[in-house]
C-alpha cells in the first residue's frame, strides 16, 4: 500500500511531502486510516535528532486517531471499521515477563511509532493490534489524539503513586502535559496546586482545575506550602531547584517526573530519608490502562485544550508550537 506523508530529511528541516510503500501486512498487524494526529514535543525532538536516535527521512506523529482499514489473519479484538488510537508505542514482543504481566509499555523490545519507522503525519499508519487502542463510542475524535501520548503519560503516575481523592497534589509546569494533569487530578477529587512561572496564565490555570497557583520563582510562595503535598508531578524538561519542591512534600510524599530532563537531577539524600519521601518516573502506560483512561475521560468530559490545523499546514503548526504559542496541544486534521 502506498502511504502519503510528511517527512523531515535532515535535522531541523521543514517537513515535505513524502510517499513510501508498506510491505505486506503482517498476521498481527493493522492498518489505520489517519483522521487526526496530535503534535507532541517529542515529535520536535525526533525531527531535530535531540536524542541521537532519529533515522531520516522521518515521518513523525504518534498521537493518531483513525479507523482500521485492514487486519492480519491473526489479529485479535480489533476489526475493520473500528475507531482506534495509536500512541508512542506501536508494538511489543507479547512474550516477555513485562508483556505477560500486562506492562507492555515496559517491554525491552517494544517498537516506538516514530523510531526506525514512519508515524502518523500521513494518511495511513501501521501497528500491532495490541497497541491499536479501541475508542469509546462517545469520544470526541477531534480532541482525543493527545490523550494517546500526553494524556496517558500524566494519567499513569496517578495510578502508580496511588493518589487518593483526599490528597493534596502539585503539578509543575502547565503546558501540553501539565494542563491535562490538572484536569485529571481535579476530577480525581484532589486539591490541586499548580506551579507556574507565568503569572499571565493564572486565571486560565484556575479555570482548568487548579485550586491554587504557586509562583515557582517565589521562595516565599513555595515556603507557604512546606510539608503539604502528598504527590508532585513534574511535566517540565528543564533543570529546577528540586530540593525546594521536595520540601513541599508531606511525609511519605512522592515527586514523580514525566518531563524528559536531560541533565542529572540533583536530589539530596537527606531530603528523602528523614520523612520517607521518594522520587520516581515513568513512560506512558499499558494498552489496558490507556483504555481505562479514555473511559474516564468520556465519563467526566475530559479533553485536552486543542488548536486544530489541517495536515497540509504541518509546518505552520510546528512553528506555532516551537514559538511556545500552542494553547495547549495542536491536532492535525486529515
Amino acid at each position: 500500500m502506498k502511504v502519503n506523508a510528511y517527512a523531515a530529511v535532515e535535522p531541523k528541516a521543514k517537513l515535505t511531502p513524502h510517499s513510501y510503500e508498506l510491505e505486506e501486512l503482517g498476521p498481527e498487524q493493522v492498518d489505520i486510516k489517519v483522521s487526526y494526529c496530535g503534535i507532541c514535543h517529542s515529535d520536535l525532538s525526533m525531527i531535530n535528532n535531540d536524542w541521537g536516535i532519529t533515522e531520516y527521512p522521518i515521518v513523525p506523529g504518534h498521537e493518531v486517531i483513525g479507523e482500521v482499514i485492514a487486519t492480519g489473519d491473526a489479529v485479535k479484538k480489533i476489526k475493520v471499521g473500528d475507531k482506534v488510537g495509536l500512541g508512542w508505542f506501536s508494538a511489543s514482543c507479547m512474550s516477555c515477563h513485562e508483556c505477560m504481566d500486562g506492562s507492555h509499555h515496559l517491554c525491552a523490545n517494544n517498537e516506538a511509532t516514530i523510531v526506525g519507522r514512519h508515524g502518523g503525519f500521513a494518511d495511513h499508519v501501521r501497528a500491532h493490534w495490541s497497541w491499536a487502542i479501541s475508542l469509546p463510542d462517545a469520544i470526541d475524535m477531534s480532541k482525543a489524539g493527545p490523550l494517546l501520548c500526553g494524556g496517558i503519560t500524566v494519567f499513569n503516575p496517578i495510578i502508580l503513586a496511588g493518589v487518593q481523592p483526599t490528597d493534596t497534589v502539585g503539578v509543575i509546569g502547565v503546558g501540553g502535559l501539565g494542563h491535562m494533569a490538572l484536569k485529571f487530578l481535579k476530577h480525581w477529587g484532589c486539591e490541586v496546586i499548580a506551579f507556574s512561572s507565568n503569572p499571565d496564565k493564572k486565571e486560565q490555570i484556575l479555570n482548568m482545575g487548579a485550586n491554587q497557583v504557586i509562583n515557582s520563582k517565589s521562595p516565599e510562595e513555595l515556603e507557604s506550602i512546606t510539608g503539604k503535598l502528598n504527590f508532585i508531578l513534574n511535566t517540565t524538561n528543564v533543570t529546577l531547584d528540586w530540593n525546594s519542591y521536595l520540601r513541599t512534600l508531606a511525609p511519605k510524599g512522592k515527586l514523580h517526573t514525566v518531563g524528559a530532563v536531560l541533565e542529572p537531577m540533583a536530589i539530596p539524600a537527606f531530603s528523602l530519608i528523614g520523612r520517607e519521601k521518594s522520587v520516581g518516573g515513568s513512560p506512558l502506560g499499558s494498552p489496558a490502562l490507556t483504555e481505562t483512561m479514555l473511559d474516564f475521560c468520556v465519563r467526566h468530559n475530559i479533553y485536552p485544550t486543542v488548536e486544530e490545523f489541517p495536515m497540509e499546514k504541518i509546518n505552520e503548526a510546528i512553528a506555532h508550537l516551537e514559538k511556545g504559542k500552542a494553547r495547549f496541544r495542536i491536532v492535525l486534521k486529515n
